[in-house]
C-alpha cells in the first residue's frame, strides 16, 4: 500500500492494475505506460502479452511473486498482483483505503476469484475502511459487504447513471463525479452517502473543463439532499479557493 495524493482517502491499495474499459481521458493508463517496463519484444514477456500490447484487449495475468519493473510489468494489462494481498494487514491503524485505484475491479474482464480474494484480505484487516469505484455497477449486485466497505459510482455524464444495480446489503455508496464531461442531476432515487467531485487534470487533447455553473449546481443538489460533497484541488483553478468544499461522511472522517 502507498500514501497517496488523492484527497479524499489516506492510503491507496492495489491488488489488481490494469483496466480495458479504454477511456481517453485515463490517469491511470498514462502512469501505468510511463512506469511500466513491457516492451513488445521482450525475452521474458509471455507470447500472449506480446499479442496484447498490438490489440489491447483479451489477456489477463496472475502473479505470485513480485516481478523486476513492478509495478507495472506489464504496463496497463490487467495484472493480478497476489503478493500484495496481506498488505492492508500489516497496517494496525485503520485507514480509509482506495482500493484498485489503477484498476476496475468489477470489469467484466475479472475473474469473480479474483474479486473474493480481494474481499477477503479485507475481511482479514476490518480495521479499515475499504472504498472501491468502477464503471461497471452491476458488479456489486451479487455480494454481501461489510459495514466498512464503501462501494463508488464513476459518473462522468448524465447516462452514467444505471437505473438498476442491485442493492448490496450494508455497503455504503457514493458517486465520484470526475472527471465531469456535461451538467450532472443526481437521480433522487439513489441518493448516496457521498459524492466527490472533480475536473480532468493534464493537458490532453480535447480535454474539457467543466463549467463553474456545472459544479455550483451539484453542489447545491448535494446540499438540497443533505449529501456530503467533496471538491477536489482540481475545481480550484474553476471555483476559486474560497468556493471550495471538503466534507466526509460519517465514519470517514479524520
Amino acid at each position: 500500500m502507498n500514501k497517496t495524493k488523492i484527497e479524499w482517502c489516506d492510503m491507496t491499495w492495489n491488488p489488481v492494475t490494469g483496466c480495458l474499459h479504454g477511456c481517453e481521458y485515463c490517469y491511470a493508463r498514462k502512469i501505468a505506460n510511463r512506469f511500466g517496463t513491457c516492451e513488445s519484444n521482450s525475452s521474458d514477456v509471455p507470447e500472449s502479452i506480446n499479442e496484447l500490447l498490438t490489440k489491447d484487449y483479451g489477456v489477463i495475468v496472475e502473479l505470485n511473486e513480485r516481478l523486476q519493473g513492478e509495478p507495472y510489468p506489464y504496463n496497463f494489462v490487467p495484472t493480478f498482483h497476489k503478493y500484495r494481498l496481506d498488505e492492508p494487514a500489516r497496517k494496525t491503524k485503520g485507514q480509509n483505503i482506495f482500493v484498485c485505484s489503477m484498476a476496475d475491479l468489477f470489469g467484466d474482464w475479472i475473474p469473480d476469484e479474483w474479486i473474493k480474494e480481494v474481499f477477503k484480505a479485507c475481511e482479514k484487516a476490518p480495521q479499515h475502511n475499504y472504498l472501491f469505484l468502477t464503471k461497471n455497477v452491476k458488479g456489486y449486485k451479487d455480494i454481501t459487504y461489510s459495514k466498512n466497505i464503501w462501494l463508488g459510482n464513476t459518473i462522468t455524464k448524465q447516462d452514467d447513471f444505471i437505473k438498476e444495480y442491485g442493492r448490496p446489503l450494508n455497503a455504503k455508496r457514493f458517486y465520484s463525479v470526475e472527471p465531469i464531461l456535461e451538467p450532472i442531476k443526481i437521480p433522487q432515487i439513489k441518493i448516496p452517502q457521498w459524492v466527490i467531485i472533480g475536473a480532468e487534470t493534464g493537458n490532453r487533447k480535447g480535454k474539457i473543463i467543466p463549467k463553474k455553473e456545472w459544479i455550483d449546481d451539484i453542489v447545491e443538489q448535494c446540499k438540497r439532499l443533505n449529501i456530503p460533497v467533496f471538491m477536489k484541488d482540481s475545481l480550484i483553478p474553476i471555483v476559486g479557493e474560497e468556493n471550495m468544499v471538503r466534507e466526509f461522511p460519517e465514519g470517514l472522517r479524520r
